[in-house]
């Protein structure tokens, strides 16, 4: 099964792709991992790409989509996937339908996770993330914590500047600028499967996998 999964920033698509990875057995692609794996790294894409994922800005559509066409070219990717975090734009979603079209893919599952924005700022700006390990956690999960429950590292805690409000905000309107009308785009000629993305994990999880067999 091939899926591409939308959603705006902080709706939950990097959990529910881990758990639809696992239970389809297919890779999860995560851009923004990969992204920040190469900022961590000190790549020469991470730097580039460094200033304007701080400031909740989208990175090129080339450098994008160059890495999506590594990583879709790995073995694993042969029996499916799930694109979390592209395209994000339409000009993305032509090119990648043109990269689809080489690889002789045809089939592939469209979902959409929805969320109130003002939960969304909520959601995001009590994430924190730790800086030795890079696990992502919510203020719930640590509160009263002093190490970190992945690597047990002390005082490792911080907020991502993309997690503060005045740059999640902005990423929410990037998002709608540019992401909406590729959903659009797909409307004309894929089923969309739409989700409300408030609510348990898993309730969450049974719905999609419920849309995705209808």
């Amino acid at each position: 099964m091939r899926l591409i999964l939308f959603g705006a920033p902080g709706v939950g698509k990097g959990t529910q792709a881990k758990i639809l990875s696992s239970k389809l057995n297919i890779p999860h692609i995560s851009t923004g991992d990969m992204l920040r794996q190469a900022v961590a790294d000190q790549t020469e894409l991470g730097k580039k790409a460094e200033e304007i994922m701080n400031r909740g800005d989208l990175v090129p559509d080339d450098i994008m989509l160059g890495l999506i066409k590594e990583r879709l070219q790995k073995p694993d990717s042969d029996n499916g996937f799930i694109l979390d975090g592209f395209p994000r734009t339409e000009v993305q979603a032509k090119s990648l339908d043109l990269h689809f079209a080489e690889m002789n893919i045809k089939d592939f599952n469209i979902v959409n996770i929805d969320a109130d924005e003002n939960e969304i700022i909520k959601r995001l700006n009590r994430r924190r993330v730790c800086k030795e390990c890079g696990k992502i956690f919510s203020l719930d999960e640590i509160e009263g914590l002093k190490t970190c429950p992945n690597c047990n590292s002390e005082n490792s805690f911080y907020l991502r500047d993309d997690d503060k409000e005045d740059v999640i905000k902005n990423r929410l309107e990037v998002f709608r600028a540019n992401t909406v009308p590729v959903l659009n785009y797909y409307s004309n000629n894929r089923k969309i499967v739409t989700v409300n993305g408030i609510g348990s994990i898993e309730e969450i999880n049974e719905e999609i996998l419920k849309g995705l067999q209808n």
